[in-house]
């Protein structure tokens, strides 16, 4: 992997992620990409002592909270959601008196005193670890401060952080002054583009020390010297009621002193609750100050109060070693059921990747009412709403933390009434999705987005991307192969898939001249195209992936309506008011949806045949990077809509959903031949036409490259493994890692290079991996099976199933099938002339170890 596409001063290692030197032009990326999460919360890497700026951006965002405020744009009122930034609990600034001389100055790496600076990010344990270097005093006499700050956000206590700030002397003796805090004085002003809308979401803020309770009544006072203080407020709008205290002590002291220093003090106004710490420390000596921190909601369940419950848990926390240790076993446990070992950089970048999700879903996500914001908890770009990018994280999900998915999608079951109702206000049956999906599940989308290169607000159709519905069915049907959960199924997952292939029913209008049905006025996956040139009118018609998806909803729909139990069915028949002849008109749509085609391949959508070709090298020399075509046609007085250029991929997207065979397939089924010679060209025609302005665009592309042709996917792979780790979009990872992204990275080597599709009839394997990524070991939940072990070579998979009372495992590759039981190995040959060679299973015999190696510690190589 080129050096040259990361991050200048990042090392990494298996397990670490490391940044030398302090960079103010790039602190802001490396805050997003250092943000620590449990799936409830999560905190950018922001260092605790700097105020927020131009390059600094502390957030902390908690899942599922949000607020709606209302701005004047463009001469209009525009109403918009966002994720909350909540106060800030990071800041924690120090100076030091050396002894017979004056308090120097706030230290911060920011500063003239900085000697040195670095900061490693541990993936294994969850930490990330900030060291710094200062001058201390007037000139260079060689005196030291050297300053160790240890972060975590707690995997296994969801409502825990904590921080522990270590101060070693170096050639001084004297005091350190530590100001620690939490700051309500926030705002959410993370994306610059959001600059001039409303962004003060916080309102109601109370301070405090000690314990108290949300009725406002405190036992605790500035004057008891007490080693905790709070805040409390609430959101603007949605009133969610938010706490968070913060037990601050001093660790490392010798002697009288006390664990407090020798003076402290406490400051309190309506934003800021501010801890004040003097503590002596001798030449060559240490001292420490843990911060322990715990954050509320009102919707949290369980508690009679936020502020009540925050203080109480901050009380009661253990001091930070014991929390770092709990910490670290709480992600070991959760490492295991996430098993993935790829050598070389790109396994370090994909594990990368994989904490990053884990951080953002996580066990505890299990037990919230959220879904999956594009940027993950991680910053405000896209106002932490929810696309569809769970089209790329549930797959993995699904195999290794199924109670996440089937959260997720309670997320959307949840809001099926909302989009029912916006069905019904657009004249359709059924459920609508919105593009993108808050608190209620109303359509977020903007009504106009700003395109800064020519400064001009510009209506946005990203509405009529109601492809949404589709991944919502795919994820349904998707969670319900891999887990096997038939309640799931059989309740909410067929209710909400029903309401999506009605609403796909109602929108297809029969066509007499092509004798089809159509679907007309929507926007693709490409985005790029939201109109026909010259037309006054948003949407385009027949958008293929579009057709095609909706088709295979109508498909799964009218095949689980037949699948329930007859007592179900009736009863949901019965709520939904369905008509026993809808399931017949939707198998006569799935059979007769128009897919357009010209110059022998799949038309991205109607009337695609007439636009224009693209200059493609000429925009190439004059702008370089040219991922955002649309904004700079449009800054020419231009539109991309007047040509054959897409921001991602579009048609291509249906070889990343469907295995080749299925799609095949799906075209049989629409009346259409779809062979690899085909289904190859199609892919040649749109690679050229395509700008990647999106970072999933490369991570499909080499999708289905990897199926079609094989020894150009390594290009595009690598694009998406570094996609955020070297913010090749410009900026945009600074706002906010991009989760489905990521996640999708996981997938593709979990499912793509395995070819690994969990069927209710057993596990099918189609390995193609490439050359760059030919020895890999995934672990996977399979339904009741806990840790199936999949390790591929090149010409060879192994499959070993955990010991267990559970049938074998039924896998299914090339025209072989291989039954392996529980507590047994299977290698298989990958086929080479269509037939599939299985080596006999092993037993372990009676008192042996079982044959197979047990797992590792995580991190630990095992591909060899």
């Amino acid at each position: 992997m080129s050096p040259a596409r990361t991050d200048e001063g990042r090392t990494a290692h298996a397990w670490t992620w490391t940044y030398d030197g302090f960079d103010p032009e790039r602190e802001r990326l490396r805050e997003a990409l250092c943000t620590l999460g449990n799936g409830y919360f999560a905190t950018r890497g922001a260092a605790s002592e700097t105020a927020e700026g131009p390059s600094h951006s502390p957030g902390t965002y908690a899942a599922g909270c949000y607020n709606r405020l209302t701005s004047s744009v463009a001469g209009r009122r525009v109403e918009n959601e966002d994720m909350v930034n909540l106060p800030n609990w990071l800041p924690l600034r120090y100076r030091v008196r050396p002894e017979g001389e004056r308090p120097g100055p706030w230290l911060s790496p920011g500063g003239p005193e900085l000697v040195q600076h670095g900061q490693t990010l541990d993936l294994r344990h969850g930490t990330l670890t900030r060291r710094s270097v200062y001058a201390v005093g007037e000139g260079d006499g060689g005196r030291r401060l050297r300053v160790e700050q240890r972060r975590l956000v707690h995997m296994g206590e969801p409502h825990l952080a904590a921080q522990r700030t270590s101060f070693t002397a170096e050639g001084w003796a004297g005091e350190v002054e530590v100001e620690a805090a939490i700051d309500g004085d926030v705002r959410n002003t993370g994306v610059e583009r959001y600059a001039d809308l409303a962004n003060l979401h916080l309102t109601g803020r109370r301070t405090g020390t000690g314990a108290a309770t949300d009725t406002g009544s405190e036992t605790g006072t500035a004057a008891a010297r007490s080693d905790t203080v709070w805040l409390s407020c609430r959101t603007l709008n949605s009133h969610i009621r938010i706490a968070l205290a913060a037990r601050t002590r001093v660790a490392g002291l010798r002697g009288t002193a006390s664990r407090h220093g020798t003076a402290s003090r406490t400051r309190l106004t309506d934003r800021q609750a501010v801890q004040t710490l003097t503590i002596p420390v001798a030449s060559g000596g240490t001292v420490s100050v843990d911060k322990t921190v715990a954050l509320y909601t009102s919707h949290d369940p369980a508690i009679s109060g936020p502020l009540t419950a925050a203080t109480e848990a901050v009380r009661r926390a253990p001091d930070f070693p014991r929390l770092l240790a709990s910490h670290h076993r709480a992600w070991e446990r959760i490492w295991r059921r996430a098993a993935l070992d790829v050598p070389g950089e790109a396994g370090t970048i994909l594990r990368l990747h994989l904490f990053h999700v884990l951080q953002t879903l996580s066990p505890h996500t299990a037990g919230l009412d959220a879904g999956v914001p594009a940027r993950g908890l991680h910053g405000e770009a896209y106002r932490g709403h929810v696309f569809w990018d769970e089209l790329f994280v549930l797959p993995y999900l699904n195999l290794h933390f199924p109670e996440v998915s089937r959260a997720l999608l309670r997320y959307r079951y949840r809001r099926l009434p909302a989009a029912c109702r916006a069905a019904r206000d657009a004249g359709r049956a059924g459920a609508m999705y919105p593009w993108q999906s808050g608190s209620d599940g109303r359509e977020e989308s903007q009504e106009l987005h700003l395109n800064p290169r020519s400064g001009r607000w510009l209506p946005d159709h990203s509405r009529l991307q109601h492809h949404v519905g589709s991944a919502v069915a795919y994820n349904v049907w998707q969670y319900a192969e891999a887990s096997g959960d038939t309640e799931y199924l059989y309740g909410e997952g067929a209710e909400t898939l029903i309401q999506i292939a009605r609403f796909w029913a109602d929108s297809a209008v029969w066509d007499p001249a092509l004798e089809r049905y159509r679907v007309r006025g929507v926007v693709g996956p490409d985005e790029y195209h939201d109109g026909y040139p010259d037309s006054t009118v948003p949407g385009l018609d027949d958008n293929a992936y579009t057709n095609v998806t909706a088709a295979w909803v109508l498909t799964r729909a009218r095949e689980l309506g037949r699948a329930l139990p007859p007592s179900r069915r009736g009863e949901l028949f019965e709520r939904l008011g369905l008509d026993p002849a809808e399931p017949d008109r939707w198998d006569d749509i799935a059979h007769r949806l128009h897919v357009p085609y010209h110059e022998g391949v799949i038309s991205q959508f109607e009337g695609y045949a007439d636009l224009g070709e693209l200059d493609w090298d000429r925009y190439r020399k004059q702008y370089g990077d040219i991922r955002r075509l649309d904004r700079i046609l449009e800054a020419e007085g231009d539109s991309v809509n007047r040509y054959k250029a897409s921001k991602q991929a579009d048609v291509l997207m249906l070889g990343h959903l469907f295995p080749p065979r299925e799609l095949a397939g799906l075209f049989r089924q629409l009346g259409h031949r779809l062979d690899d010679e085909s289904w190859r060209a199609t892919i040649d025609y749109y690679l050229p036409r395509t700008s990647h302005g999106s970072t999933l665009s490369a991570l499909v592309s080499a999708w289905v490259l990897a199926r079609a042709r094989r020894d150009e996917a390594w290009d595009y792979a690598e694009e998406a493994l570094v996609g955020d780790v070297a913010d090749i979009q410009g900026g945009t990872t600074a706002e906010g890692i991009h989760l489905g992204a990521m996640a999708g990275t996981l997938d593709f080597v979990q499912r793509c290079l395995t070819g690994l599709e969990a069927r209710g009839d057993g596990l099918r394997l189609d390995p193609a991996p490439l050359p760059q990524l030919s020895k890999f070991r995934v672990g996977i939940r399979y339904r009741h099976h806990w840790d199936v072990d999949l390790r591929i070579r090149a010409q060879r998979i192994r499959v070993a199933v955990p010991e267990s009372a559970e049938d074998p495992v039924r896998v299914l590759l090339g025209d072989s099938e291989s039954p392996v039981p529980p507590g047994t190995a299977r290698w298989l040959d990958l086929p080479g002339d269509g037939v599939s060679r299985a080596r006999a299973p092993r037993r372990r015999p009676p008192g042996r170890p079982r044959d197979r190696r047990a797992p590792g510690p995580p991190g630990s190589s095992d591909t060899d």
